[in-house]
């Protein structure tokens, strides 16, 4: 009766089902995964998030295919102006741009390339587009790194897009400008798209500003980013498409997103009004996430410094630590055990798709208090396991 493209496995994974237990037995539980910040005591201008939502033109219908005019152009000042907002496509969120995007460049069963470790959200997107998702790794070696020789060998005449996650995540780690150069070169001979998520490109934790994907010009790239994370309004569901590139692929790219958009209308007007209000919102949010992300770094550097079994890896931007322990077991196991004996919730690596065991997943935006409570049992059983 449903399609194949839905036939994923739905039962809750053993942790899952273990934090259901927990909770319903009323347990106490700091979780050290929470990635919603609107939930971890940041200020918001909220008057004037408000105000912005309540425009009298909403009441008014006027159907953009790429977005309204003023939408777009409070996203292209985002970028300083090195984006022209008639190369913009907007979307509810991240995930639409995505499908947008595989719809355009792929052909069912068609390929793209993905990073592992990152984000376990492709397969599904993928799943949903009819397209094939081929994995190419990063690795580490003091600091993270692609490795060409896997994105290289995953090629093949069915590959359309190399998606890049720029920094990635859970990994922290920025593309070079080296390895930003030789992407584009591989673009330019196997005839291909880059495909680039910047979700967390403004949390650089040295304060260093990160070149933005949206402004290349030497392969055809689809930039994805959005409020979610930009301003810490992840209910709002504003994000776009940046489409950027040699002069003539951007227009036909363009012509043929638009049809795709036009076909939706996913956007509402309200949101779609509130904008500049809405992405101004990151000049008084992101000092706040990035002072939350330097102190529970340190902490977690100041625990880590009293033992010896533990250590995180190097982490350039984001709101995620990778921390590795010894592995006695698997990662699933120790996080379950942690919970139910230490009341502590964290991801276990392998649900970023960690090639080996031993390494977790702890988010830098949970409350200070709560972070610090939770890594001090988190390496005592680690010590001990």
């Amino acid at each position: 009766m449903f399609s194949r493209r839905t036939e994923w496995n739905l039962a809750p994974n053993r942790l899952a089902v273990a934090h259901q237990e927990a909770i319903s037995s009323g347990s106490k539980i700091i979780d050290l995964t929470i990635s919603n910040p609107a939930r971890v005591g940041i200020q918001y201008d909220e008057s004037a998030i408000l105000k912005a939502l309540t425009n009298p033109k909403a009441l008014d219908y006027d159907p953009q295919p790429k977005g309204l005019r003023s939408a777009r152009e409070a996203v292209a000042r985002y970028y300083a102006s090195v984006v022209d907002p008639e190369s913009l496509i907007l979307t509810t969120s991240t995930s639409e741009g995505y499908s947008y995007v595989f719809r355009l460049l792929c052909n069912p069963g068609d390929e793209i390339l993905v990073p592992k470790p990152s984000y376990p959200l492709f397969d599904f997107l993928a799943d949903l587009q009819d397209v094939k998702v081929v994995p190419y790794s990063l690795i580490y070696d003091h600091g993270w790194q692609i490795d060409f020789h896997s994105l290289e060998a995953g090629l093949t005449k069915n590959s359309r897009a190399i998606v890049l996650v720029h920094p990635n995540n859970p990994t922290g780690s920025y593309i070079s400008a080296e390895e930003g150069e030789r992407l584009n070169e591989l673009c330019h001979q196997h005839q291909l798209a880059l495909v680039v998520d910047e979700v967390f490109l403004d949390y650089a934790h040295d304060g260093e500003h990160r070149p933005t994907f949206a402004a290349n010009q030497d392969a055809l790239t689809f930039t994805l980013s959005g409020i979610s994370k930009i301003s810490a309004l992840p209910q709002m569901k504003l994000a776009w498409i940046a489409v950027s590139g040699p002069q003539s692929q951007i227009a036909a790219a363009m012509q043929r997103l638009e049809v795709v958009a036009d076909t939706y209308l996913s956007l509402n007007a309200p949101v779609q009004l509130a904008a500049p209000v809405l992405l101004d919102q990151r000049k008084t949010v992101q000092p706040q996430l990035m002072r939350r992300v330097g102190a529970n770094l340190a902490e977690l550097d100041r625990q880590l410094a009293g033992q010896k079994s533990s250590s995180r890896l190097e982490v350039q931007g984001g709101w995620y630590a990778v921390l590795r322990i010894p592995v006695t077991g698997s990662d699933e196991d120790f996080a379950i055990d942690l919970l139910q004996r230490r009341g502590v919730l964290i991801h276990p690596g392998h649900f970023y798709d960690f090639p080996t065991d031993g390494y977790l997943v702890l988010s830098l935006i949970t409350r200070e208090e709560e972070f610090r409570k939770g890594i001090s049992p988190l390496l005592d059983l680690a010590t001990i396991s």
